[in-house]
């Protein structure tokens, strides 16, 4: 196991800041992701630490040695690929072994190695095979256990479930986390996939051109978000912009077309001028117009405005509401586990609960938190 840790690290190309002044610690048998749109650098970053590309700026340390001028085959570093990456002419065990082969390791000793990491990425009776008779889950496989077999200090992944299909994808992220927790191997995993972060992360870096925008656990980052990027690319989230009103009882009015809502008072203090709010779609409620007594229980700790039903979608374990609250507000809500019963008609009048810890404040120019 290994720490890693960078500090200022730059990368351009020819027009193109690809990063732009990353510092941050990876920390010994940690699994972080490296998680942004396409394009925002995060496979140049992984690239970069494996020693494939050569920083413009800043430096690279493994365990506390710098490494910025060692070539990327002494880097100690197993890369697993997005194509997998395996020799076509070769058998899964003459793939496995191809880097204990190139390192000169005794016979006997590659054969004990390889055995343990077919049986760990549950490839054993596959021996024999050539990646055109293997399945592409399979394929991904041979390609972690030849990162794994030569038993580097850090393990690299770029991407490796992009070309499988969804169920599969499920099935080996649990795999490769499970792998990682036996091992206890070092590992920076980049993705694009939300959820497939969530799911398998320690921590998470969510990037956008070229710099981290914030570190921290997948509820961190889904619950705590610093800036409107991170709020929007993590999930999905409504945003509304309004101006405050003012402060009332440790809350602040916010005027949303013509409607009114509360909110919290941000950590930030800031209780003036124009404000963006988010909030997700599983947070809202709705309750329609027609029960009695629907506003009266509606408890102080929920904000509330109007709205009509404009569209619903049944998903299965959810439906999707689509909600117009005038003025060019929609609003999406998910209710789970629905019953056909209580389904929503489109065209309905309803009134939308939303709880008010549950709303989060944005400088609309910045996109900050406040």
């Amino acid at each position: 196991m290994a720490t890693i840790r960078l500090e200022k690290i730059s990368k351009s190309f020819p027009g193109v800041e690809a990063l732009s002044g990353i510092s941050q610690q990876i920390e010994s048998g940690e699994f972080f992701t490296l998680l942004g749109p396409s394009g925002c650098g995060k496979t140049t970053l992984l690239r970069t630490v494996a020693g494939f590309y050569r920083q413009n700026e800043g430096h690279i340390y493994i365990d506390n040695k710098l490494i910025d001028n060692v070539p990327a085959y002494e880097r100690n570093t197993g890369m697993v690929f997005q194509n997998y990456a395996v020799f076509p002419h070769m058998t899964v065990y003459e793939n496995i072994a191809f880097g204990l082969k190139n390192r000169k390791v005794p016979s006997s000793e590659i054969k004990r190695k390889v055995a343990y990491v077919l049986e760990m990425a549950r490839l054993s009776g596959y021996e024999d095979r050539t990646p055109d008779q293997l399945s592409g889950g399979q394929q991904q496989r041979v390609g972690l256990a030849r990162a794994m077999v030569i038993e580097p200090e850090v393990l690299l992944m770029d991407e490796p479930l992009s070309n499988l299909d969804a169920k599969l994808r499920v099935e080996m992220r649990e795999e490769i986390r499970d792998i990682q927790r036996e091992l206890g191997i070092t590992t920076i995993y980049v993705t694009h996939d939300q959820e497939e972060a969530l799911v398998i992360s320690d921590r998470i870096a969510v990037m956008e051109s070229g710099v981290i925008h914030q570190v921290g656990t997948g509820w961190d980052i889904y619950k705590n978000p610093t800036d409107v990027f991170v709020s929007s690319f993590v999930g999905e989230t409504n945003f509304m912009e309004g101006d405050i009103l003012g402060e009332e009882v440790g809350r602040i009015k916010i005027m949303i077309g013509k409607q009114t809502i509360q909110a919290n008072v941000p950590k930030s203090g800031n209780i003036k001028g124009h404000v963006k709010i988010a909030v997700r779609p599983e947070d809202i409620s709705l309750v329609q117009k027609r029960e009695e007594g629907a506003v009266a229980n509606l408890n102080a700790d929920s904000t509330v405005i109007e709205g009509k039903v404009e569209k619903n979608t049944f998903t299965g374990p959810l439906v999707r509401y689509l909600i117009d609250c005038g003025n060019n507000i929609h609003l999406v809500v998910e209710t789970h586990k629905p019953e056909q019963a209580s389904l929503i008609p489109v065209g309905t009048s309803v009134f939308i609960k939303i709880p008010i810890s549950a709303i989060l404040c944005f400088n609309p120019e910045t996109g900050q938190r406040l």
